[in-house]
């Protein structure tokens, strides 16, 4: 997959990471259903191997679904075989490498300009600007822009609505967005409040900078 075409495209990364597999598993499907395209399942939700397969084996394969927090070799080797058609990291780790061995895009985590430079030098795909709320988020995002005025940032971490509208407008290529979207929905929450707020999300997505 063209992971950095489809942040474009998309501009709205889901993020699930829960602590029930099944509610996860159904959060996954119901995202999908309201039209959130693009979802990451983490690897520190329980059983988030058995949850990408899942989804996997329900979306079919041509479903844009990745693994996040992957940290290591062996992270991006079992994130493989589960199904998951790109990674995530929250830095620079094992698993950046791995997963381009693999022919996995890399979504990967950084913060720094040094950062930047090594991402892109490791042949990542997109970079996940992280934790971008407590960083300044947009302030920051416009700050890193400068050296790098082309390089596709999706700032993750804090990202509601507010953030996710002024991070797109911004110049970001997409916004990742976890508890803000997702809620309790993947603890066994409800998910028709996790469908209102897909479709709140997806309005910013949509409209924002454009």
């Amino acid at each position: 997959m063209d992971l950095q075409a489809a942040l474009a495209a998309r501009r709205l990364l889901a993020i699930v990471r829960g602590g029930d597999a099944d509610a996860a598993l159904r959060t996954v499907l119901a995202l999908a259903e309201e039209g959130v395209g693009l979802i990451e399942v983490s690897l520190s939700g329980a059983d988030a191997l058995t949850v990408i397969e899942r989804a996997r084996h329900a979306l079919g394969p041509d479903a844009l679904l990745g693994a996040g927090t992957v940290l290591t070799a062996d992270d991006a080797r079992a994130a493989h075989r589960a199904g998951a058609g790109f990674v995530v990291t929250p830095g620079l780790g094992d698993g950046v490498g791995a997963a381009r061995d693999l022919g996995l895009p890399v979504l990967a985590g950084v913060l720094t300009p040094t950062d930047v430079i090594a991402a892109r030098a490791l042949g990542a795909e997109a970079l996940k600007l992280f934790p971008a709320a407590p960083f300044g988020g947009a302030d920051y995002l416009r700050a890193l822009r400068g050296p790098f005025p082309d390089a596709p940032f999706v700032p993750v971490g804090g990202i509601d609505e507010a953030a996710a509208h002024a991070c797109l407008t911004a110049g970001a290529t997409a916004v990742g967005v976890g508890s803000p979207l997702v809620g309790d929905a993947a603890d066994g929450g409800s998910l028709a409040a996790l469908r209102d707020r897909a479709r709140a999300f997806r309005v910013v997505a949509e409209e924002a900078g454009r």
